[in-house]
C-alpha cells in the first residue's frame, strides 16, 4: 500500500557546531615594528588526519576540529539516489532511514523535485502526486473522476467508486458500509430491493423476504396461509379450498361436506377415500353395509 507523505522527510540535523574560517596571521617580531608579538607553538590540527588547520576551513565537533575532507568522510551520509557523500555544505533530506541530496530527492518518473512538494512512496519509489495518480489511481465508475490516493473509496466487481458516489439505484442514498443487492449493473439497498423486486404475499401484500409458501401459484407468508374457518396455520398441513378460500380438513368437512347417512360424520373424500351415493344419500365406503347383518354392500 502506498503512503502519502508531504512532510515526513526532514533536513538531517548536524552533529557539529557552526563552521569557522581560521585565517592564520604572522605578526612582526621586533619591538621596532610596534606590532603585537604572538607565538604559534600551540598545535591546531585536524582530529582525524592531524594536519594543521591554520589557514584552512575546519568544522568543530565534540571530538575536536576536523578539516572539511575528513569531516565529510567521517560523518557525512551517503545519498540513496546517487550514492555520493552528502557534503557538509549541502542540504540533506531524510526519509524512511534514507538520505538524499536536495537535488536528488525527485520523482522517479518525471524527475520533479519533491523537496517542497507532497509525494507518495510506492514500492520504495518516490512519486509526485501527478505521476502516482496517472500510474496507480483508478477512476470512479460513477463520476469518471480520479479516485485520489488516501481518499475513501469502495470497490466491487472490479470497479471503484468514491464513497459518496456509490449510491442506491432506488433511493439514491450513499450505500457506504450497508448491505446491498446487485441487479443488472444497479445496486440497491435492502429495503429498496425488497420494495422493487421481492414477491408480495397474496393476502397481506407485504414483501416476502424469506421463507413463505406457494398456494395457487401465488406466494404467501407462512403465517398468512391459515384456515378461513378456524385460522389454523395450513403450511405443511393437508387442506382444501372452496371459492379460492383455504380450509383445513376439519372445517371444510363441518361446513361443506355431505354427512354419512350411517355415522353422520362428514364425507370429505380427501386422501383418495371412497364413498357411496344412493337415492340422494351418502355413506362412507366402510359404512355402507346391511342394516341387519352389517355385511358390506359395496
Amino acid at each position: 500500500m502506498s503512503r502519502r507523505d508531504s512532510d515526513s522527510f526532514q533536513d538531517r540535523p548536524r552533529r557539529t557546531q557552526a563552521r569557522k574560517d581560521w585565517e592564520a596571521t604572522t605578526w612582526g617580531s621586533g619591538p621596532e615594528t610596534g606590532s603585537l608579538t604572538a607565538t604559534m607553538s600551540e598545535a591546531f590540527d585536524c582530529a582525524k588526519c592531524s594536519e594543521s588547520l591554520y589557514g584552512r576551513k575546519y568544522i568543530q565537533t565534540d571530538d575536536g576540529p576536523y578539516c572539511v575532507p575528513c569531516y565529510d568522510n567521517t560523518f557525512a551520509n551517503t545519498c540513496a539516489e546517487c550514492q555520493q557523500l552528502i557534503g557538509h555544505d549541502s542540504r540533506e533530506l531524510f526519509y524512511e532511514d534514507r538520505h538524499f541530496h536536495e537535488g536528488c530527492f525527485r520523482c522517479c518518473r518525471c524527475q520533479r523535485s519533491l523537496a517542497d512538494e507532497p509525494f507518495t512512496c510506492q514500492d520504495s519509489e518516490l512519486l509526485c502526486n501527478d505521476c502516482y495518480c496517472s500510474a496507480f489511481s483508478s477512476q470512479c465508475s460513477a463520476c469518471g473522476e480520479t479516485v485520489m490516493p488516501g481518499s475513501r473509496k469502495l470497490e466491487y466487481g472490479g470497479q471503484t467508486w468514491h464513497e459518496h458516489c456509490f449510491l442506491c439505484s432506488g433511493c439514491e442514498q450513499p450505500l457506504g458500509s450497508r448491505s446491498f443487492v446487485p441487479d443488472k449493473g444497479a445496486h440497491y439497498c435492502v429495503p429498496c430491493y425488497e420494495n422493487k423486486f421481492a414477491p408480495r404475499c397474496a393476502r397481506c401484500s407485504k414483501t416476502l423476504t424469506q421463507g413463505g409458501v406457494t398456494y395457487r401459484d401465488q406466494p404467501w407468508h407462512r403465517e398468512c396461509l391459515v384456515c378461513t374457518g378456524c385460522q389454523t396455520p395450513l403450511a405443511g398441513q393437508q387442506f382444501t379450498s372452496r371459492e379460492d378460500d383455504p380450509y383445513c380438513v376439519t372445517c371444510f368437512g363441518e361446513l361443506f361436506a355431505p354427512k354419512c347417512s350411517s355415522c353422520k360424520r362428514p364425507i370429505t373424500g380427501l386422501g383418495g377415500g371412497k364413498y357411496v351415493s344412493f337415492e340422494d344419500r351418502h355413506w362412507h365406503h366402510s359404512c355402507f353395509s346391511c342394516a341387519r347383518c352389517s355385511t358390506s354392500l359395496d
